[in-house]
């Protein structure tokens, strides 16, 4: 019984050192955690430099079935989701550069169309949170519109809460629902 004990004591330390040395591994993997949350520069409506527009076509490669987008010479048309506020439908500055660019894509290619699909996060009711998602993408619209894109080739649709990005229930769930995506349709 003695020699039993013994030997299964030797198993559960082997397994908890292995765990623990696994867990030292996966510590030092020198990610720095610490800091301001960084944000993709695209996300913000700057440039994206060049850099990252290559691995960011790549990434899209791996994730969707659909064709990837071509940049256009500003690089902007990578930007296709437009962030808001909590209960608000208010575009924010930062997004205008890339709008712009949709917009002047749309002008120069008559038979390109884009559908705008705006999205809420889950608080609030069903019919609130289409008709906030409903507004989210028809002032994404008529900021492009303003910018020069022709309306026939702008369309909108709410999808409410429908369709998250990001499926939990806290800020950073919630933040990324929040959006109007610009979804190409047609391209020339």
């Amino acid at each position: 019984m003695m020699r039993a004990t013994l030997i299964a004591t030797l198993i559960l330390s082997t397994l908890l050192g292995a765990c623990a040395t696994r867990k030292d591994i996966i510590a030092n993997k020198n990610i720095d955690q610490s800091g301001a949350l960084k944000v993709h520069p695209g996300l913000i409506g700057q440039p994206v430099p060049p850099e990252l527009q290559v691995a960011n076509r790549m990434a899209t490669n791996r994730i969707s079935t659909e064709t990837p987008m071509k940049l256009d010479e500003a690089g902007l048309r990578t930007q296709r989701s437009v962030y808001f506020d909590y209960n608000t439908a208010d575009l924010k500055a930062d997004y205008d550069p890339a709008l712009k660019a949709h917009a002047r894509y749309l002008a120069n290619n008559p038979k390109a169309r884009v559908r705008i699909e705006g999205n809420a996060d889950e608080r609030g009711s069903v019919g609130y949170n289409n008709k906030l998602a409903l507004k989210r993408a028809e002032n994404v619209r008529g900021s492009m519109i303003s910018h020069g894109a022709p309306e026939k080739q702008v369309l909108v649709k709410s999808l409410g809460e429908s369709k998250p990005k990001l499926t939990g229930h806290n800020e950073e769930s919630w933040a990324e629902n929040r959006r109007a995506d610009v979804v190409y349709e047609r391209e020339e």
